[in-house]
């Protein structure tokens, strides 16, 4: 089957019947609800740039497993050079529409799976891998988008999973039997559950033993019986429910998050991938982290990108250009960018070869990557905010600027430059305002921080990585010190 395009792909998520709950309401074809299809678009548009020659060698790969052309975004990394160019298809990508695109946890996690379930059939002689390569098989050939639901609710996080006074805080298999497993729980921030044809469910943590009943890792159909998508209530999410378009910002893509239930869910066992074997729950976390962490550097600063222009764009359009200091906050936000991007390809060009026969991305540099980008974008909106001034969070309604009475003392007083038209004014203030405060901030701000772990996660990753007593002896060597 040829490679999808953006249409084909929207096409293909009319077919599904996910249970979606919005704003109290159930909602009975999500993938055309105004609140979604911003979402939607932005995935579709992973599927429409794998059709522009001038994209196609960043947006496709050769196959390990099929030896077609297949997306990127289902690709087992082979060499160093995928793990770059996953980087710069995510900046492409975070270019065009300014969100989250909702797929790169797909790649990320498939390529965990990929070596973790290689690693337990060596050891275990188990048939997880042969599972998981036979369905990735099937993704590759129909071209599927795949979702990855991993961040448990925790209930608790002071205590372990099996130590919860309600068991059902860490998602867990409640019963087996010859068929296959019956899973019950909920993952949360589950970004673009609703835009997926399968979801991979994998544990959040590591597991002991009297935990094992929730280590699992299996894939299931989005719409699968018991599966429940609450929709995640976003900022400013009303606006596409008025009809706005200026006011909503970016108003053709945006991100999507829900709480995802599981209630008493049925895998067959040629979709279970872990059940029980707790020793490995955790490296299948560990790996995808460590790889999505090095992702950020290129779909942060696509999206950075994107706000720079806008900023840029506005204080050009107050006449503001001209300034030393508007252009040196200009620059900096530049520098802040390019630093995110430049550790997120250093992160592949350092990658190493598995066990499993894949490329992996350098764990200590991809660490390095996601921390800055829990960092640099904030202060990238200071200077933002800095430069754009306090109308990001005064402008009026779209409705008042297209107002008979009232839009003509918009259009007059809140002119930039001679020669600008008032209302691409007002476009590129809701733009920023977009990024930084409204929907899109959930696939910047939020998203920069808490995306693929918090700080505190990749702090703790690089002091277990990082060589202490290496480099405390290049300091005695230099200094002259020796011990007896």
């Amino acid at each position: 089957m040829p490679l999808m395009n953006g249409k084909e792909y929207i096409e293909s998520l009319k077919k599904m019947k996910p249970v979606v709950y919005l704003f109290g309401e159930k909602i009975e074809n999500p993938s055309e609800h105004p609140v979604i299809i911003p979402s939607r678009n932005a995935v579709a548009m992973t599927y429409e740039l794998a059709h522009d020659p001038k994209y196609e060698e960043l947006m496709t790969a050769v196959s390990n497993i099929t030896g077609e052309k297949v997306n990127r975004f289902t690709h087992i990394y082979q060499t160093k050079e995928d793990l770059i160019k996953k980087v710069k298809m995510a900046r492409l990508l975070g270019q065009k529409t300014a969100t989250c695109f909702q797929r790169c946890t797909t790649m990320d996690t498939a390529n965990a799976l990929y070596i973790v379930t290689k690693e337990m059939d060596e050891k275990l002689g188990t048939e997880y891998h042969k599972r998981f390569v036979e369905f990735m098989k099937e993704v590759q050939t129909k071209d599927l988008n795949v979702g990855v639901a991993m961040t448990d609710v925790k209930g608790d996080r002071s205590l372990r999973p099996h130590e919860q006074k309600d068991k059902d805080l860490y998602l867990r298999v409640v019963r087996k039997n010859s068929d296959g497993i019956i899973v019950r729980g909920a993952k949360a921030n589950q970004s673009g559950s609703i835009n997926v044809h399968y979801t991979f469910v994998a544990p959040t943590c590591a597991m002991r033993e009297e935990d094992k009943e929730y280590a699992v890792a299996f894939v299931v159909p989005s719409d699968e019986k018991g599966i429940i998508h609450i929709y995640g209530r976003q900022f400013s999410d009303s606006r596409k429910l008025e009809g706005c378009k200026i006011d909503v910002g970016n108003y053709r893509f945006g991100a999507q998050e829900t709480v995802m239930i599981f209630d008493d869910v049925f895998v067959p066992w040629e979709r279970v991938f872990l059940c029980g074997e707790y020793e490995w729950a955790g490296r299948i976390p560990y790996l995808f982290g460590s790889n999505h962490r090095q992702t950020y550097g290129g779909c942060k600063a696509g999206v950075s990108d994107v706000l720079i222009g806008a900023v840029a764009l506005l204080a050009e359009y107050n006449g503001l250009m001209k300034f030393p200091h508007i252009r040196e906050k200009l620059i900096e936000m530049v520098w802040l960018t390019e630093t995110i991007y430049c550790c997120g390809i250093a992160a592949g060009v350092e990658g190493e070869r598995t066990s499993a026969g894949t490329y992996f991305t350098n764990l200590l540099l991809g660490n390095v990557c996601k921390l800055n980008v829990a960092k640099l974008p904030y202060r990238m909106a200071e200077l933002a905010v800095d430069i754009a001034g306090g109308i990001i969070g005064t402008l009026p309604s779209e409705k008042d600027f297209f107002h008979p009475e009232a839009g003509k003392y918009l259009d007059k007083y809140l002119q930039g430059k001679e020669g600008v038209k008032t209302e691409n004014k007002i476009r590129i203030i809701r733009l920023i305002e977009n990024l930084l405060f409204g929907l899109g901030a959930v696939g910047y701000m939020v998203e920069s921080m808490q995306g693929a772990g918090p700080p505190e996660a990749q702090r703790s990753m690089i002091n277990r990585l990082v060589n202490w007593d290496e480099k405390k002896k290049l300091a005695k060597e230099i200094a002259g010190i020796k011990e007896d």
